[in-house]
């Protein structure tokens, strides 16, 4: 209980001197126009609910449709799909070759998993989301 009670008092100091955990928040603000920035997060959105079906398919041992949703919705080509050509010219370059390396590993996923081998395909998984927990640590969209 004396727990309880000690985070919220944390939560209540916090909210009362104006200060968050977001305020401490030292990633590159990447300055999006508002539709640009609504693409954006659309398209992340939409690259973690792939993650998960991946995930969902792997549990499954269904490895050819976790191929097809990583080549079609994060792979390199996806990028169309995404609109990465007029995207890019947005991002920091060091946004954009994160990028790049996150859809290249799906596509290098998406070949191991057509191999059929469910640990191979795990582990060429996770470099997929190296390269989203590198952007995201680096860069922000407010």
């Amino acid at each position: 209980m004396k727990r309880i009670h000690y985070l919220f008092a944390v939560v209540l100091v916090s909210s009362l001197t104006g200060k968050s955990i977001a305020s401490n928040d030292n990633r590159v603000l990447v300055e999006l126009p508002d539709r640009m920035k609504q693409h954006m997060l659309s398209n992340m959105r939409d690259h973690l609910a792939a993650i998960n079906e991946i995930l969902v398919y792997l549990g499954n041992e269904e490895l050819d449709k976790a191929a097809e949703t990583a080549e079609h919705r994060l792979g390199m080509s996806s990028l169309d799909s995404h609109g990465a050509s007029h995207m890019a010219k947005f991002m920091p370059a060091g946004m954009r070759e994160a990028g790049t390396t996150m859809h290249k590993a799906a596509s290098r996923f998406a070949l191991k998993a057509q191999e059929g081998e469910l640990l191979s395909a795990y582990q060429a998984l996770s470099n997929i989301t190296s390269a989203c927990v590198a952007c995201h640590s680096q860069y922000r969209v407010d």
